[in-house]
């Protein structure tokens, strides 16, 4: 839902701030006076082309901000986009006089691309000049999709398998000569490099060993030197202490010093008769082992050899070879035909599956959705028209199914329906627009439809009952979305929940446009100009009074067509 619109400096707007609620509001005022100034810069801020002529004269830049309640279908689509989620979005607009433009989505610069991407969870704009969704195969297949209760979510994906799978074959027969050539190359590698086996940590474990075994006999004798030092030796170093300690005991008893130092000796001994086993247990078990030191040559030169040749370091051939065994897997897999035929057949199956589920819910749909317009449409001034929604079969399977949807009108008793865009009238469209906005109007509450309508002088062409009926549908509407409209009918303004006046006035000189919302006396006497023109009087306004006292008790009455939809009678 619209929340506040602000303006500034928007062709005549000096400055406006506007704060919107739920229901059906219009906007009224003399001709000229910028009532439809104001749906331009909704537009603006959704995205719509801008250029200069949009600022006013003497400014340097027009700036538009429009805030909305955020509905739960962007929120996904904000955080995709990088753009901070919460309650409500914020949608900033600024051109300057040169034309250019920019944008900002939650304070955060935007696309105007972006703009128009939540413009569509957001409004619908309806109007003699302003036509949206209702033209675009998609629009109209989401709404009749949403209509019928069908979920496609499970189509679209099956779909993409279908396609992915399709593409895979496409390519293994078109480059099956090209695959087995890389088959070859890479299982001739494979094969070369598992002769030799490398393991994941062995070319360090080789180095080591190579690196122990080449200086055996220097190992061997820096530890005979070592053993001699420490306990054979005359002299060694476990004799010494000995001799130390044995001294220092004989004249401990005199001095308490002294037999903290015989302890650290006596430590200092037993380290040293350890170290001394420890030595002794390595000479014993030592080996120059010549054969196994010509083994890890030959072992190292092959490594260096293979690495060399795949241009990978040595330490890089354990992963490599994995990567390339999985690589051959995945060409094997490619250039697999027969089974990727017969994933592409089992894709085709599931793909015709959902396919008939979801044309079976929009073949059940799509007459009741035509009949409850076409019955709206009866009190809106098209006596005999007629509304169909046309299944048209596809000759390729598509991501949306096996067939496009298409809105055909027939305006009148007797005429062919045609599709709507090539409709003549910008009433009929606009009044086409509100039959199905009102058959349709639960879907808003599940978020599958825009929380907002904006109707561009809807009524244009219709009076009397028609006009009665336009107000009471729109009064309707407002029950379960956010309805604004511009009119010049006081029918339809007098059925309004809100009602605000745009007036034009000059002001130093130059013309500038003001938006006022009207209550109680105020109101009447817009309804009565409306009614009467400039001059009121006591009839017009006794008239004004008499359309809003029935508007009001309308409102308390049943619905003028109530809609006509699946999903809502599936509701508890």
């Amino acid at each position: 839902m619209l929340r506040r619109l602000a303006i500034r400096d928007f062709v005549i707007v000096t400055s406006l701030e506007l704060e919107l609620s739920g229901g059906f509001s219009v906007l009224t005022g003399e001709t000229g006076a910028g009532k439809s100034i104001l749906i331009d810069a909704v537009q603006l801020a959704l995205g719509s082309r801008g250029d200069a002529g949009v600022v006013r004269e003497g400014a340097p830049r027009a700036e538009i901000t429009a805030e909305f309640d955020a509905p739960s279908s962007l929120q996904a689509w904000l955080d995709e986009a990088g753009f901070e989620p919460g309650d409500t979005l914020l949608l900033r607009r600024v051109i300057d006089a040169q034309g250019k433009s920019r944008a900002w989505v939650n304070g955060s610069p935007a696309t105007v691309a972006q703009l128009r991407e939540a413009a569509d969870h957001l409004v619908d704009i309806h109007g003699q000049h302003a036509w949206q969704s209702l033209t675009r195969p998609a629009s109209v297949r989401r709404l009749l999709d949403a209509y019928a209760g069908v979920d496609t979510a499970p189509l679209s994906s099956a779909w993409g398998r279908w396609k992915a799978a399709t593409e895979a074959l496409e390519k293994a027969r078109t480059q099956q000569a090209d695959l087995e050539r890389e088959r070859e190359r890479l299982a001739w590698q494979i094969n070369e490099v598992d002769k030799l086996g490398p393991g994941a940590d062995e070319w360090n474990e080789l180095n080591a060993e190579h690196e122990r075994l080449s200086h055996a006999q220097a190992l061997m004798d820096a530890a005979r030197l070592a053993l001699d030092a420490i306990s054979e030796a005359d002299t060694s170093a476990d004799g010494l202490a000995g001799r130390a300690v044995d001294a220092l005991e004989a004249v401990s008893n005199y001095d308490t010093r002294l037999a903290e130092v015989v302890g650290v000796l006596q430590s200092a001994q037993t380290q040293l008769q350890d170290a001394a086993h420890t030595l002794g247990s390595y000479l014993h078990h030592a080996e120059l082992e010549p054969e196994r030191l010509q083994e890890l040559d030959e072992r190292l030169a092959a490594w260096m050899s293979l690495a060399k040749r795949h241009r990978r370091t040595p330490t890089d051939l354990p992963a490599t070879l994995q990567q390339w065994k999985d690589e051959l897997r995945a060409l094997d897999a490619a250039a697999d035909l027969a089974g990727l035929e017969a994933a592409l057949k089992d894709a085709k199956s599931a793909l015709d599956a959902e396919a008939r589920r979801v044309s079976a819910a929009r073949r059940a749909a799509a007459p009741k959705l035509s009949q409850a317009v076409s019955a709206a449409m009866q009190q809106l001034g098209m006596a005999g028209g007629v509304f169909e929604v046309a299944l048209v079969k596809q000759e390729l399977p598509q991501s949306f199914g096996l067939e496009s949807a298409e809105f055909l009108v027939a305006g009148h008793a007797g005429s062919t329906p045609r599709p709507m865009a090539k409709v003549a009238s910008g009433g009929e469209l606009s009044r086409i627009a509100l039959a199905i906005a009102v058959t349709t109007s639960q879907l808003a509450a599940t978020g599958e439809a825009a929380g907002t309508l904006i109707f561009d002088e809807v009524d244009a062409g219709v009076g009397g009952a028609v006009a009665d009926t336009v107000g009471r549908l729109m009064k309707q509407l407002g029950r379960d979305r956010q309805v604004m409209a511009v009119t010049h009918l006081p029918q339809v303004a007098a059925c309004a929940d809100h009602h605000f006046v745009v007036a034009k006035a000059a002001h130093e000189g130059r013309t500038r446009s003001d938006i006022t919302p009207v209550l109680g006396e105020t109101r009447v006497a817009e309804i009565a100009r409306m009614l009467g023109g400039e001059r009121l009087s006591s009839t017009s306004l006794a008239h004004a009074q008499e359309l809003l006292s029935v508007a009001s008790e309308a409102a308390d009455a049943a619905p003028v067509s109530p809609p006509s939809n699946p999903r809502a009678r599936k509701r508890p």
